[in-house]
């Protein structure tokens, strides 16, 4: 969050706003030094995983936007998020103009040495191209608005939208269930609602990630987490933006 504080500074005069939305049921205890980080400074190796570009990162700075809660995850139900980092861009008459979409993050993470935490060079320098390439994208569409040629029309934004199906729903009323069980201090029981969750919906890893964290602090980016996304094999961790 701290690199988008810069492009917000650049841009928010443009009547651009950032509303930025942590899901995470453990709340402000969880989230509260990723929303404000004691050190701004962003290492080279989080810059190359996370596809920053080394000007972009000297921006970086403590958020002034908007920083958001959401202990229950109704925001990523609303919009159909089931990563992060996700995006949907809004325009001034509340129309969607991108539904949600990864925020410029690509799969290059995969390719990572998890213990040093390094990238191949190659895969960093795609990973930092297809950032800013979403940034430029969205730099366009604050400048140009409807006439910009990454702001869909209501009718292409609508034809990437899909309804929940009956299994999308039923996984909701599970994680709810599941985060109930946890705030009554039910955590076995809990856990096996967010387990039938992640089997009725297994590409939310909203949902993995969640019921990881939970239970153990630190264990939602552990090797519980990375045999998941490579358990993945060809398939994207990531869906590629369509700008």
């Amino acid at each position: 969050m701290p690199v988008w504080q810069g492009i917000y500074e650049e841009l928010k005069a443009q009547n651009f706003v950032i509303i930025s939305v942590a899901f995470d049921t453990g709340g402000v205890n969880a989230v509260k030094d990723w929303i404000r980080p004691a050190a701004i400074e962003i290492p080279k190796e989080l810059q190359d995983i996370m596809g920053w570009s080394a000007e972009l990162a000297s921006r970086a700075a403590v958020p002034t936007y908007p920083c958001l809660i959401d202990e229950k995850h109704l925001v990523a139900e609303l919009f159909n998020m089931v990563n992060v980092p996700s995006a949907v861009w809004i325009n001034e008459e509340g129309r969607i103009v991108r539904p949600t979409e990864s925020a410029g993050a690509t799969d290059g993470f995969r390719q990572m040495n998890v213990e040093t935490f390094q990238m191949p060079e190659d895969v960093a320098l795609n990973g930092i191209q297809k950032r800013q390439q979403y940034v430029d994208a969205l730099r366009d569409w604050v400048k140009n608005g409807d006439a910009s040629p990454y702001a869909l029309s209501a009718e292409e934004a609508g034809a990437r939208v899909q309804g929940p199906t009956e299994s999308q729903v039923q996984a909701a009323a599970h994680f709810r269930l599941g985060q109930y069980l946890f705030d009554q201090g039910h955590t076995e029981d809990a856990q096996k609602a967010f387990a039938e969750a992640r089997a009725l919906r297994p590409e939310s890893w909203n949902y993995i990630r969640q019921s990881l964290e939970l239970e153990e602090v630190g264990k939602a980016s552990g090797p519980e987490f990375f045999a998941q996304v490579q358990a993945l094999g060809d398939k994207a961790y990531y869906p590629p933006v369509r700008l």
